[in-house]
C-alpha cells in the first residue's frame, strides 16, 4: 500500500473519530469565511497529488512532485495580493489554488489536471513540463527550483523600485507590489540561493528598494539528506539587511497572521524578509520514491500523524469556523470532483510533433511604441565633443560606446548592469561616460557575482525593462551560465510565450590579448552558448559593424523579445591598423544611428571563385591580414565574416560561398565543439566546394609570448589556403 493510501485513509479515519494532533488553538485576524477558504484550497492540494500518482500508475500522467504536507502556504497566498509576481517552489500547489481564488475566472483544478496529463491545452505550459504557473495570477513558471530562480527574484523585486522612477512601456507590476520567491530548505544551501540571499541584504544595506519576500518551506528534508535541527533559523536570523520571520506551516492561523506581518513589512519598507514556514513532507520526495527506504517506518509514521490536514479541521472545529464533519464532507466531495475532471482531462490532447514541442521557443513579437530615435540636440548633450570625433575613423571599443549611448537615448528602458560598468567605465573603458550621460540608476555597478548579474537582468526583463548587462570576461561566465540556459532561455518554452526574457548579454571574450591574463582572460570556446535553444549569438569583427549589429541586437530584444548574448573580440577592442604599423586600416567610421546589420546577414569582402575563407571575430581580422599573401600565390578569394553564430546564417552562407571551388573555414574557438564543426557538417550537405578548416587546439590560452600559439594566425591561413588549393 502506499503512503499516499494511508495519509488518506488515515486522515479519514481520525477526522471521523475527531483524533486530532495537539497544537496550539486558533489565534489572529484569519476570518472564519478565508480559513475555510484555504482549507478548502489544501483539500484540493491534496486530491491533486492523490490524482496525479493514480494517472501516473494508469499511464496517463508523468513526473510529478507533489505537494501534500506544505498546504500551509494557501495561508501565505492569501497573505499577498495577486498582483504580487510569484516565483514557486515546486511543492506550493496550495498556494497556486488559494491565489487563483483571489482572480474570477480560473478553473485551477481543470488546469492543472490538463499539466497533469502533459496536454497541450495546459494554459501554461502548453503541454511542455508539469509546472505551476499561470499569466492571470502573476505566477511564472520554474522548472527545477532548486535555486536558479532566486537571483531573478531579487531583480524583479529591483525592477519594482526602478519603474519608480523610469516606468518601462512594458512594465507589468504595480508600484507597490512585492516579489514572492519560495524554494526548500534544502534548496538554501545551494550556492546560486547564497548568492541571492547576499545580493538581496547587499543591496538593503545601501537603503535601495528591494521589495522581496523569501519563503523557505523547510520540511527538514533534502530527497533523502536530512537538514540538522535549527540549521535554516541560525543561519537567516541575523542576516544583515534582511528581516526574519518564522512561522508553523501546519497552523493556518499562525501561518496566515506571520505572512500578513512579513508582507507588510517589505510592502511598507521596501526592504526583503525572510519567512521561515516549517513544513512537513509526505509521501517521498517525488513519482514513486518510497521515503521507508531511507528513513525508518516509526518516523515516517510519525510525521504522517501531522498532517497539517488534520491540524486545520482541528483549528476550524475549534474557532467555530467549520464543524470536524463538515471538513470531512469537503473533504470527501473535493476527492470526488477531482476524480471526475480528471477522467476528462486525461482526454485531452498532446503534443506529438517537433514543431508542436519547439513552438514556444521562440517567443512572440510584441508590439512597441515607434521611436525616431534621438534629436540632434539630445545627441549634442550626451556626446559633446565625441560628435565631432565622429568625423574620423575610431577603434571598436569607441564604437561600440556611441552606439550603447545612441540606444539608451533612444530608449528609456534600457539598462546596464555589471562589474565595473559604471564609474570605471569596464575593464576596457567601452562603457565610460555612459554614468554621466545617463545616471546610476541605467548604469547599475552591481556586486562582484555573475550569478546576480545576470539574475538582476533575468528579474528586470519581468518589469518591462531591456537589461543589457555585462559579463566582464567570457571565462566568468561559466560562473552563471544556468541562469541563462535554466532560467532565460526556457521562460518562453515552458510558459508557452506568456512570459519571455528579453536582454542583450554583453561578453568581452575570445583570445589573441598580448600577454595579458592567461585561460581566464582569454577564452576561446563558445560551445555552451551555441547549445542552448533559442539564444541569439553575435560576434562582430570590427567598430562599424559591433555598432549597427548592436541595434539589431536591442531591436530583437525589445520588439521579438529574444535572448541575444552580444560577444566582443577583446583583441579586436584597441585595434587600429591592418597590414603596418599605423595604417589605421582596421579603424572605421561610426556608422549613421539608422544603419543596421539584420540577423542572419553576413559580410561579404571580395568577389574571388577559386576561394571562399567563412570565418568570424578575430578570424575575419587575420583572414584579412593573409589576402595579400593569398592573391600573391593565385588565388582569387573572398572573405566571409558569419558575424552570426547561433543560429547559424545557413542560406546566407550558402549563397555568400556560392561558385567557389574551395571554401576553408576559419575558427579561432577550440577544434573539438567548436563552430567549425558546424558549418564543415552545413557546407558538407549543401556545397560542391572541397572544404578544409584551420581550428585553434583543444587547449587553454597561455599568457606571455605564446599566447596565440594554440589558434590561427595570418601566416597558418595563408598556408592553409594554398594546401586547400593546390
Amino acid at each position: 500500500m502506499g503512503r499516499s493510501v494511508i495519509v488518506h485513509e488515515n486522515f479519514l479515519r481520525r477526522v471521523a473519530a475527531r483524533d486530532f494532533p495537539p497544537g496550539a488553538p486558533p489565534s489572529g485576524p484569519l476570518a472564519p469565511t478565508l480559513a475555510v477558504s484555504l482549507f478548502r484550497a489544501a483539500c484540493l492540494s491534496r486530491a491533486l497529488d492523490r490524482t496525479s500518482r493514480e494517472m501516473q500508475r494508469a499511464g496517463q500522467g508523468f513526473y510529478t512532485i507533489g505537494s501534500s504536507g506544505h498546504e500551509g502556504l494557501a495561508a501565505v497566498a492569501a497573505a499577498l495580493r495577486p498582483t504580487d509576481m510569484a516565483f514557486l517552489h515546486y511543492r506550493d500547489a496550495a498556494f497556486q489554488i488559494a491565489r487563483a481564488d483571489q482572480v474570477p475566472g480560473q478553473t485551477i483544478a481543470y488546469d492543472m489536471l490538463l499539466s497533469f496529463a502533459a496536454s497541450s491545452e495546459d494554459p501554461i505550459s502548453g503541454g511542455r513540463h508539469k509546472v505551476l504557473g499561470s499569466k492571470a495570477l502573476s505566477i511564472p513558471p520554474q522548472t527545477s527550483t532548486i535555486a536558479s530562480h532566486l537571483p531573478k527574484a531579487v531583480g524583479a523585486a529591483y525592477a519594482i523600485g526602478a519603474a519608480r522612477k523610469n516606468r518601462p512601456e512594458h512594465a507589468e507590476l504595480p508600484d507597490d507590489a512585492i516579489v514572492y520567491c519560495s524554494f526548500g530548505d534544502a534548496s538554501a544551501n545551494h550556492s546560486t540561493a547564497q548568492g541571492a540571499f547576499n545580493a538581496a541584504g547587499w543591496t538593503s544595506y545601501q537603503s535601495l528598494p528591494l521589495p522581496l519576500l523569501f519563503v523557505c518551506e523547510d520540511n527538514g528534508i533534502g530527497i533523502s539528506t536530512k537538514t540538522p535541527t535549527g540549521w535554516i533559523a541560525n543561519s537567516f536570523k541575523h542576516r544583515p539587511g534582511l528581516k526574519y520571520f518564522y512561522a508553523n506551516g501546519l497552523d493556518l492561523y499562525e501561518t496566515y497572521r506571520v505572512a500578513q506581518e512579513a508582507a507588510d513589512y517589505v510592502r511598507t519598507r521596501r526592504k526583503p524578509a525572510f519567512l521561515h514556514v516549517k513544513t512537513i513532507r509526505l509521501y517521498g520526495h517525488a513519482g514513486a520514491d518510497m521515503p521507508t527506504t531511507y528513513l525508518p517506518r516509526e518516523e515516517v509514521e510519525a510525521e504522517e500523524a501531522h498532517d497539517p490536514l488534520l491540524h486545520s479541521v482541528r483549528l476550524l472545529d475549534q474557532s467555530g469556523a467549520l464543524p470536524a464533519v463538515q471538513a470531512l464532507a469537503i473533504y470527501e466531495e473535493t476527492n470526488a470532483r477531482v476524480a471526475r475532471i480528471a477522467a476528462e482531462a486525461v482526454t485531452r490532447p498532446r503534443l506529438k510533433t517537433a514543431e508542436d514541442v519547439m513552438a514556444s521557443l521562440i517567443p512572440p513579437k510584441r508590439a512597441c511604441k515607434p521611436t525616431n530615435g534621438p534629436t540632434p540636440e539630445a545627441r549634442a548633450a550626451a556626446f559633446g565633443s565625441d560628435l565631432k570625433a565622429m568625423e574620423e575613423p575610431q577603434i571598436m571599443s569607441r564604437l561600440i560606446n556611441w552606439a550603447l549611448t545612441d540606444l539608451m537615448l533612444a530608449h528609456n528602458e534600457i539598462v546596464m548592469m555589471g562589474e565595473d560598468v559604471g564609474r570605471k567605465g569596464g575593464v576596457y573603458g567601452v562603457t565610460q561616460k555612459l554614468t554621466q550621460r545617463f545616471g546610476q540608476a541605467r548604469m547599475i555597478d552591481t556586486l562582484l557575482d555573475e550569478q546576480s548579474i545576470l539574475g538582476l537582468a533575468i528579474g528586470m526583463a519581468q518589469n518591462g525593462f531591456i537589461p543589457m548587462p555585462e559579463i566582464q570576461f567570457l571565462a566568468y561566465l561559466h560562473n552563471a551560465e544556468d541562469q541563462l540556459r535554466g532560467e532565460a532561455a526556457t521562460l518562453p518554452f515552458f510558459s508557452n510565450g506568456q512570459y519571455t526574457n528579453p536582454m542583450v548579454l554583453r561578453i568581452a571574450g575570445l583570445g589573441y590579448q598580448k600577454g595579458f591574463g592567461g585561460h581566464f582572460h582569454n577564452d576561446n570556446s563558445v560551445a555552451v552558448l551555441r547549445d542552448i535553444p533559442g539564444l541569439i549569438l553575435a560576434v562582430p569583427s570590427n567598430g562599424a559593424d559591433a555598432a549597427k549589429m548592436l541595434r539589431e541586437c536591442v531591436r530583437l530584444a525589445r520588439e521579438e523579445q529574444r535572448l541575444v548574448v552580444f560577444l566582443e573580440p577583446i583583441a579586436l577592442y584597441p585595434m587600429r591598423d591592418l597590414h603596418a604599423d599605423k595604417d589605421g586600416a582596421w579603424m572605421q567610421r561610426y556608422p549613421a544611428p539608422d544603419e543596421t546589420i539584420a540577423l542572419g546577414e553576413v559580410g561579404v569582402h571580395g568577389t574571388g571563385a577559386d576561394l571562399a575563407i567563412v570565418t568570424f571575430g578575430n578570424g575575419t581580422y587575420l583572414s584579412h591580414q593573409a589576402l595579400p599573401a593569398i592573391e600573391t600565390a593565385g588565388i582569387k578569394a573572398r572573405i566571409i565574416d558569419t558575424r552570426w553564430l547561433s543560429p547559424l546564417p545557413k542560406q546566407a552562407l550558402t549563397a555568400a560561398t556560392a561558385g567557389c571551388k574551395h571554401i576553408l573555414i576559419v575558427d579561432e574557438t577550440r577544434h573539438s565543439g567548436g563552430v567549425a564543426e558546424a558549418l564543415m557538417a552545413h557546407f558538407h550537405e549543401s556545397s560542391p566546394a572541397k572544404l578544409a578548416r584551420l581550428t585553434a587546439q583543444d587547449s587553454f590560452i597561455a599568457t606571455g609570448p605564446a599566447y596565440a600559439a594554440t589558434m590561427p594566425s595570418a601566416a597558418s591561413i595563408t598556408a592553409a589556403a594554398m594546401e586547400l588549393c593546390k
